[in-house]
């Protein structure tokens, strides 16, 4: 009877040792959309331009240089009316609906904001839309032709407008910060960060 158990228990060790079953395989992660990697980009706009628009305190809204090659140039306000009037233009474009707000003559953005809060909400709010038609887009349909909103030139796609989006806020951005300078404000996003 020794005998028979023998076998079995010098079996035991090596089924110990076996290899455990593998747990099933993580199905890979998602690529993101077309929209979600661009705004992951993108979201970095808003957070310098409204950082920029907030800093310029209300009293300097009027603010343009008069001097030399700025002679005419749009204020400080202007800026951020035309910015967030193009942001509203533009992501109903890409979304294929009228605009949620009055953008006026796009060039200088609606003349019925006059204060610094009206103008930083209209601002907030552009940025808001204009994300959410960023995100809105997918490989499906971010190459379809869409008439150009200026109305002159090729026709444009949703992501070439997510790309002017982008870089219509920065070319403006840098123009606030001249303005800010000039009114010896140091733009938010060139401040020195704390220490941790």
């Amino acid at each position: 009877m020794k005998m028979r158990f023998l076998p079995l228990l010098l079996t035991l060790p090596l089924a110990a040792q076996a290899p455990a079953a593998k747990a099933p395989a993580a199905a890979p992660a998602a690529e993101p959309t077309v929209g979600a990697a661009m705004d992951g980009t993108y979201q970095w706009v808003p957070m310098q331009f409204i950082g920029a628009a907030e800093a310029m305190p209300g009293d300097k809204y009027d603010f343009a240089p008069t001097q030399g090659e700025f002679k005419g140039v749009k204020t400080f306000a202007q800026q951020v009316k035309h910015v967030a009037a193009i942001n509203f233009y533009l992501a109903a474009a890409i979304l294929g609906e009228k605009p949620p707000a009055e953008v006026g003559n796009p060039e200088m953005g609606p003349d019925g904001l006059k204060t610094k809060a009206e103008i930083v909400k209209y601002l907030t709010d552009s940025f808001a839309y204009a994300r959410k038609a960023i995100q809105s887009l997918t490989a499906q349909n971010g190459s379809r032709s869409i008439k150009n909103p200026f109305g002159q030139g090729p026709d444009l796609t949703p992501i070439g407008m997510a790309t002017l989006l982008a870089f219509h806020g920065m070319d403006h951005y840098g123009q606030m910060v001249e303005y800010l300078r000039m009114n010896g404000i140091v733009p938010p996003a060139s401040r020195p960060r704390p220490k941790s």
